[in-house]
């Protein structure tokens, strides 16, 4: 919770300076003059800054399976349409994701 509530914190304001002890929202000390965020306003961003930590996680399990197959690609290799395939809908996985739900149910292809 604590990094739920300093990242939508900079959701609103990138140049924030806040520290939160606890998992509390009501805990946030307010930094070097920072103005104050209501409350409601930070708790509005939750769902975005939810979604961008499934999307970091999708990325980097893609991002992975993809490192995995580079060597697929240098100029002496020969990549089967197969194997193009299978990176393409790699780098595609993430088109269209929406929600969290989303992000958390992607089912990844097989490599060939």
């Amino acid at each position: 919770m604590n990094d739920t509530v300093i990242k939508a914190i900079l959701k609103i304001n990138p140049t924030a300076e806040v520290s939160v002890s606890g998992d509390d929202i009501n805990t946030i000390t307010w930094e070097n003059g920072t103005t104050p965020i209501p409350k409601a306003d930070i708790e509005a961003q939750f769902p975005i800054v939810k979604l961008d930590n499934a999307m970091s996680t999708l990325r980097a399990k893609r991002n992975k399976l993809l490192q995995d197959t580079d060597f697929y690609g240098m100029s002496d290799n020969t990549m089967s349409s197969e194997m193009a395939t299978y990176r393409q809908a790699l780098r595609d996985i993430t088109s269209g994701i929406t929600t969290v739900e989303q992000a958390q149910s992607v089912v990844f292809p097989s490599k060939p």
